[in-house]
């Protein structure tokens, strides 16, 4: 059984990493998903919002792939108005958009050492674009008559993690995750921050080495090498997005942040391996 069947979704950044991950989950549920971000054509990552569309499809659900640069508030106002006019209503808001490949040049670097710009990059394309989803996407999701909101966060809001800029931006997200739940709630909507572990992602992948075991790992600067065998596959984040979206008591969440591990433990679903 469909569980989602019916419901409409919107998941940003979702070409490639743990939002087409979420994306698929939530078709193979039977969601309609748009599928947001700026990749029409493959580029140095694999991954495009029309792939993930088509999976999406593929899988059960509809996929919708919607270019938009999440830099342009017009460009998101657009999207949320193309899902008013196709449909009336929205009834899950998956915020994940992030600049992962710009901060991937200033990880483990101290914040004087990184351009200015790079606070504006890392909380203008993560906090600042899941408020401005959240503001266009809260009047489809009162007109659905409950909903969900999860906003892609990690563990880096309390403890440190690759550089300053990083652990203030999931700290903000997490921050905005309990506020807006307060003002959110008589609506019936809920809002949870979501923690994904390490995560296989594709640009995770670039930057993992072979050892002679023919095993993929990443060396992680003061922690270490980690086996990306280990790691977390996008769909895991996917299946606890889908299993909130599925739950009618999904409220008792609202306000509070979640690990994919602990929404696996909850709800009783395994990896995607």
């Amino acid at each position: 059984m469909k569980l989602l069947a019916g419901k409409i979704a919107v998941v940003t950044g979702a070409s490639r990493g743990v939002g087409k991950g979420i994306a698929l989950e939530l078709g193979a549920a039977g969601a309609t998903v748009y599928v947001t971000g700026r990749s029409e054509s493959a580029g140095p990552l694999p991954g495009t919002i029309g792939e993930t569309a088509a999976e999406v499809t593929r899988l059960g659900g509809t996929g919708v792939a919607v270019r938009c640069d999440h830099h342009d508030d017009d460009q998101v106002a657009a999207v949320f108005a193309r899902v008013r006019d196709d449909h009336g209503r929205l009834d899950v808001l998956v915020n994940n958009v992030f600049s992962a490949p710009d901060l991937a040049r200033w990880l483990n670097r101290p914040f004087w050492e990184l351009p200015v710009s790079a606070w504006d990059e890392v909380l203008g394309i993560g906090a600042r674009s899941h408020y401005v989803a959240s503001v266009f996407a809260a009047p489809l999701l009162f007109a659905a008559g409950r909903g969900l909101v999860v906003n892609v966060s990690s563990s880096g809001a309390v403890s440190y993690q690759q550089n300053t800029v990083y652990g203030v931006g999931k700290a903000a997200v997490d921050k905005m995750t309990a506020d807006m739940a307060v003002e959110l709630k008589p609506h019936d909507v809920a809002v949870v921050s979501l923690w994904p572990g390490l995560v296989r992602t594709e640009l995770l992948a670039t930057a993992a080495r072979f050892t002679e075991d023919g095993r993929a790992v990443l060396d992680i600067p003061g922690a270490g090498e980690f086996d990306l065998g280990a790691a977390e596959s996008p769909r895991f984040a996917g299946r606890g997005v889908a299993a909130l979206a599925a739950d009618p008591g999904v409220l008792e969440h609202t306000g509070q942040v979640r690990t994919t591990a602990g929404l696996a433990q909850r709800y009783g679903f395994p990896d995607a391996g």
